[in-house]
């Protein structure tokens, strides 16, 4: 375990985290408000949850937002957890952690004290209402991919079948022949593709999946 995960855990009551439990991946993102603290209060609250165990967090990366209104950079990362909870179970905590956290949801890509998402539950792939796995445009982007990299390079993705590290060096690279193998798998699986650079505009599937 990463000493910085220990010592955020180290005060807290062990939970019995059953042996069938999943590794999973959650992105965690601030621009408003004290960013850093907001995300050191996320992972604190996520290290609390019966059922969760965090094994890794990734540093903190400041990005510039994609979409919405005029707003300040966030800072992102990425925690690796064990979870016994169901995917849905897990989606369900980290909205509680955010509405404690005085998320606010005014419209699509605004600004937030804090953003947590799914993005890799073990091997699954779920496409529910509300929960979609892995995260439909975590391989598009570099404020994902970084500090995933960072913890887990060699992790696949259960859909493309390409690493985390490739993906990064697809999406800074732009390899067209990565490019199209992605496009592919994705619409063999039925799941939207967005075209790097491409305008979302009259396309709901991937306005769902906006940052």
């Amino acid at each position: 375990m990463d000493r910085k995960v220990e010592v955020m855990q180290e005060h807290r009551p062990r939970t019995r985290i059953a042996p069938s439990a999943v590794r999973a991946y959650i992105a965690l993102g601030s621009n408003l408000g004290d960013r850093k603290r907001n995300m050191e209060a996320a992972i604190e609250k996520l290290a609390r949850i019966d059922g969760v165990e965090v094994t890794k967090a990734s540093s903190f990366y400041e990005t510039e937002p994609v979409g919405g209104p005029p707003q300040g950079m966030y800072l992102n990362a990425v925690l690796e957890i064990e979870c016994s909870l169901s995917a849905g179970e897990l989606l369900r905590e980290l909205r509680r952690v955010e509405n404690e956290l005085g998320r606010k949801r005014p419209g699509k890509n605004y600004p937030r004290t804090i953003d947590l998402d799914i993005l890799l539950f073990g091997n699954d792939v779920i496409d529910e209402r509300e929960v979609k796995v892995p995260h439909p445009r975590m391989h598009e982007r570099s404020f994902v991919l970084d500090p995933l990299n960072e913890i887990a390079p060699n992790v696949p993705h259960p859909v493309l079948g390409f690493s985390v590290a490739e993906l990064r060096q697809k999406h800074a690279g732009d390899n067209a022949a990565i490019k199209g193998v992605t496009a592919e798998r994705l619409r063999k699986a039925g799941r939207p593709y967005h075209e790097p650079g491409k305008s979302d505009a009259g396309n709901p599937e991937a306005e769902k999946g906006k940052r």
